[in-house]
């Protein structure tokens, strides 16, 4: 069964999208549709943009989304998905192109989620760091007796768990977990605690948009980020996409449960390469390869 897989925040690059921006029609319609959507010019700082402007939660987001969604269009019917996920942000990517949400509507949603994980990062300075080496057990182990907050938030592949939470807890867990064993424990650039409870003033801002959006039964089964199950149910795919913001991608359950369930190849649509390197480290011999049109 062939799996289609999309990026989540961290993807970016800048010039992403300009080929599909300058070669095809209807891509250039969709780039400037989300211009008009977003009331300010996206592509200008995706093409030609600086690093630091493009690392903006609020261009970053939707950025990756509008290159993973026009480039999964412009592969039309080369584009057959039998099961598909997006990694966080990445969801909203799958969603669109396995026909459950309109293109307008993900783009707003996605828009709207950035503003308001922004906003909750300012609210209260917060960080992540991803651990290497070490089971996912045992983290969790050692998360479970720190104070403050810090919780997993991404875990990507085996033997990589990005924890999330308070500077101070963040800190903290990194210290120990070291002790413990880890290889390494490295502190991210981000703006905050993605996918722990700091993202609760986000969760309930991006609640009210989600539930006034319509979602219809996709094309194929998408693996969820809360569940890793795969889901068809629009009343279930809604529950979990509200509850995504504060609880932890499970990527590598995801990768197992395609695995388990069929997968016999694996294409990532979007900027970059990062869901085909999580993947070797699940699966070494299952084929991967970027889209091409």
């Amino acid at each position: 069964m062939e799996a289609y897989v999309f990026p989540g925040q961290g993807a970016q690059y800048v010039g992403m999208g300009k080929d599909l921006y300058d070669n095809f029609d209807e891509a250039r319609q969709l780039f400037e549709k989300a211009n008009e959507i977003l009331g300010f010019r996206i592509t200008n700082i995706m093409f030609e943009g600086s690093d630091e402007d493009l690392k903006q939660t609020k261009v970053t987001q939707p950025a990756i989304f509008l290159h993973s969604v026009i480039l999964a269009k412009m592969l039309g019917d080369k584009f057959k998905p039998e099961m598909v996920a997006g990694h966080s942000l990445g969801e909203f990517s799958a969603l669109v192109a396995a026909g459950a949400l309109a293109f307008e509507d993900g783009l707003r949603l996605v828009y709207k989620r950035a503003l308001a994980m922004q906003k909750a990062c300012e609210k209260e300075p917060s960080t992540m760091a991803a651990i290497v080496g070490m089971e996912d057990e045992a983290v969790e182990n050692i998360l479970k007796d720190i104070d403050d907050i810090v919780v997993p938030a991404n875990y990507n592949t085996t033997g990589q768990l990005v924890i999330s939470g308070s500077i101070k807890g963040v800190n903290i867990a990194c210290e120990k977990l070291k002790e413990a064993g880890a290889k390494r424990a490295l502190p991210l650039k981000v703006g905050g605690a993605f996918h722990s409870p700091l993202m609760e003033p986000a969760r309930e801002e991006l609640a009210k948009a989600i539930a006034e959006t319509e979602i219809s039964k996709p094309v194929c089964p998408i693996y969820q980020n809360v569940s890793a199950k795969a889901e068809t149910e629009p009343a279930t795919i809604k529950e979990n996409l509200v509850e995504q913001l504060t609880s932890p991608v499970r990527w590598t359950q995801i990768m197992k449960n395609m695995i388990a369930d069929g997968m016999t190849s694996y294409t990532e649509v979007g900027p970059g390469k990062v869901l085909q390197g999580l993947l070797k480290k699940v699966d070494r011999k299952m084929p991967a390869q970027s889209a091409e049109i």
